[in-house]
């Protein structure tokens, strides 16, 4: 085997020519920065030029560096701020839901206070509660519309007598025993009501229809002047209810009056008051003509029209 050659090749001679190269080109840029140094401690002052034409070279650089630094904090604050908007939004949100809640409670406790001194000043209006007491029942299967009084003749209760709540008529007393009676309602099919526009002078008649609702028919046909949202009140006419005691709001409008709803609806109603007839004697005037119709259908003449008491 031939002994390796002890001459170098160009590769080599070449790499050792960069490294010496490498070498004197440090020892110079060393040779340099040793020389910058002590002129910086001798003469500060002789950089401030070149210190100036460096800064104004590398301002632009600084310049765009600073708009993207300030450009990414402003999206970073925005995000933040989106995030923090979201659950402030959801904080708002339920605080908003709690308000709602505390409103309604307040509502009902405002309306419940109403309705407790609505109860208490039944009985100092024009016309004297016989009786106060709570409605204890009422038919709900069939086209008549009855409730039942925990308050009988014991306790003053008569025939005739007006039945109301705070809101308003419920109805009048049809049948009476000593400790409770039935009432009749103004929803049944059979209760008819003389009643007024409580705006204006309008006067109709409120038709039980076995339901929830009432149909005003009104007495002078012609335009019709209802509108939903109307009030109607008793007119005092028949002589059980006085005048102004609320009945129905409009609902619809027809062709000869509307269908209101009760205002006084008894399926809401605990407490009732049974109050005197208004005006017993128009009440014994209209029942009159009743008894004389019926003496006259005995002998087989025609009965003459009897008022409707109600």
């Amino acid at each position: 085997m031939a002994p390796p050659s002890s001459r170098r090749s160009s590769y080599s001679r070449r790499a050792q020519y960069g490294v010496f190269t490498g070498y004197v080109i440090a020892g110079i840029g060393a040779l340099i920065g040793a020389v910058l140094l002590a002129l910086s401690l001798w003469r500060p002052a002789s950089f401030e030029t070149p210190r100036a034409v460096a800064h104004d070279a590398v301002a632009p650089a600084g310049e765009a560096s600073a708009d993207v630094r300030a450009e990414s904090q402003g999206l970073i604050e925005a995000i933040r701020g989106y995030l923090r908007a979201g659950s402030q939004n959801a904080a708002l949100k339920e605080e908003a839901e709690l308000a709602r809640i505390r409103l309604a409670e307040a509502e009902a406790v405002k309306r419940e206070n109403a309705r407790l001194k609505g109860l208490l000043g039944l009985d100092e209006g024009s016309t004297r509660a016989v009786a106060v007491a709570r409605l204890i029942g009422s038919t709900s299967s069939s086209a008549r519309r009855f409730a039942y009084l925990g308050a009988g003749s014991a306790d003053g209760v008569a025939v005739g007598m007006p039945v109301r709540s705070p809101r308003g008529v419920v109805g009048r007393v049809l049948e009476v025993g000593r400790d409770s009676s039935r009432v009749l309602l103004l929803t049944d099919s059979q209760s008819v009501l003389p009643v007024r526009l409580a705006r204006s002078n309008v006067v109709a008649f409120a038709e039980g229809r076995g339901d929830s609702m009432l149909r005003i028919r009104l007495v002078n046909l012609g335009i019709n002047p209802l509108k939903p949202g109307d009030v109607f009140v008793t007119s005092g006419a028949g002589g059980y209810y006085r005048p102004g005691i609320a009945v129905a709001i409009v609902a619809e409008k027809t062709g000869d009056g509307a269908l209101a709803r009760i205002i006084s609806d008894p399926a809401a109603t605990d407490y009732v008051a049974v109050q005197e007839v208004w005006q017993p004697r128009a009440v014994a005037a209209a029942a009159t003509p009743v008894e004389q119709s019926v003496g006259d259908s005995q002998t087989g003449n025609e009965p003459a029209p009897a008022a409707d008491g109600q």
